[in-house]
């Protein structure tokens, strides 16, 4: 590892801790009172985000398998550049838009008994599906971008290290981030 490994390793670690700690602050800080028109729009466009970023990985792992190196190498840019915008459609919803209850069929805030009854056999799996989500899309950012580092630096055998733990999971979370999305819209109070 150079000097300059050390640099990329501590602003990948350093840039993973100021997501969090933004994702987390939008849980805490209170909404603005006014809101951008286009702020019902953004759970549509994550959403298809999500499956475009799903497909481009699975295009991604064949095209490594063909060995066709140059085609990964832009299929993940994008996948990155996709990945990236979601993120900051994802804080900017969540600046304006609290969490949705999932099975609040009257968009009122609240879930009644017959919500909860009208929900219960999907209830558990959909915040299984939430949950393991979300904890991975945590751990998977710092893994995608020391994936890219290594790539990009051409530290292959590094790059496929970290590439068996970071492309499953990367995977996963786009896959689970359509199937959230799928689950909650019917939710949505807009």
């Amino acid at each position: 590892m150079n000097i300059n490994d050390k640099f990329f390793l501590r602003l990948i670690w350093i840039v993973s801790a100021v997501v969090l700690a933004v994702v987390i602050a939008l849980k805490i800080v209170p909404p603005p009172t006014t809101k951008p028109s286009f702020i019902y729009l953004l759970p549509h466009l994550i959403g298809g985000i999500n499956a475009t970023c799903a497909v481009l990985l699975i295009l991604s792992l064949i095209f490594i398998k063909k060995k066709n190196i140059q085609a990964h190498k832009v299929t993940n840019v994008i996948t990155f550049m996709l990945s990236a915008i979601f993120l900051v459609f994802y804080i900017l919803f969540h600046l304006y838009e609290k969490d949705t209850k999932y099975g609040d069929i009257d968009h009122n805030g609240v879930l009644s008994v017959a919500e909860l009854a009208a929900v219960s056999g999907t209830r558990m799996i959909y915040f299984f599906i939430l949950i393991t989500h979300i904890m991975l899309a945590v751990i998977v950012l710092p893994l995608i971008l020391i994936s890219f580092l290594r790539g990009f630096s051409m530290q292959i055998e590094r790059h496929r290290k970290i590439v068996r733990w970071a492309y499953p999971v990367w995977l996963y979370v786009a896959v689970t981030g359509v199937i959230v999305y799928l689950m909650i819209s019917p939710y949505y109070n807009f």
